[in-house]
């Protein structure tokens, strides 16, 4: 065994214990740097904006997120309304994420929602999976983009464990925007956040087993 494969655990451990902490929506929330978060208080409404666009990691997987401090969820549905930030075309700032099945900091997967569909950027608007190494997607191409510029989304994720299924449903519609199915991870913690932008959510709730 290789001294890097030795180590691996325990920089995830360090990397675990050096995170900081929010509070927001009645949940505790792991996130890389809390001064990247802010919490806002809009009249009776809570607001988690994300301020600070963090670059990615090499394999490239997101690490800017918030991930809910829960048991692990067999079955959860996340439900949260979502605003990305105003559109950049010099930076292509386009997109949020929700997190399910993390098991640590290399094995999780997560929804990406964005402007563009994956027909017109592959790495956009799927569901991937992240094991180990760079993330990949999992979800077919199709579909059109499931973020709009300057409103808010009422966005929906639904994941079984015991099937591997996640659907995202978006904007009270009947029919998943995202599907996708993966067995290897099982159970897992939820979170929200995005892989290189920022952006605000609100009434975000978690429920599940």
């Amino acid at each position: 065994m290789t001294l890097t494969r030795l180590l691996l655990p325990l920089i995830a451990c360090f990397a675990a214990a050096a995170a900081e902490r929010i509070e927001a929506f009645g949940f505790t929330w792991r996130v890389p740097v809390m001064a990247d978060w802010q919490v806002l208080n809009e009249g009776a409404e809570s607001v988690l904006k994300l301020n600070v666009p963090r670059p990615f990691t090499e394999p490239r997987r997101p690490i800017q997120y918030a991930l809910a401090e829960t048991a692990d969820f067999e079955r959860v549905t996340i439900e949260a309304e979502v605003r990305k930030e105003p559109f950049d075309a010099r930076q292509r700032r386009t997109s949020l994420i929700f997190v399910y099945a993390w098991r640590d900091e290399t094995h999780f997967n997560y929804a990406h929602l964005s402007v563009d569909s994956g027909e017109q950027v592959a790495v956009h608007n799927g569901i991937f999976h992240v094991y180990g190494g760079e993330r990949v997607r999992i979800s077919p191409l199709t579909g059109p983009g499931t973020l709009a510029e300057g409103r808010w989304h009422k966005v929906r994720l639904e994941y079984d464990s015991t099937k591997g299924l996640v659907e995202v449903f978006v904007d009270g519609k009947t029919s998943p925007a995202l599907r996708a199915v993966d067995l290897s991870l099982g159970a897992g913690k939820v979170g929200i956040g995005s892989f290189f932008d920022m952006g605000e959510f609100r009434r975000v709730r978690i429920t599940g087993r």
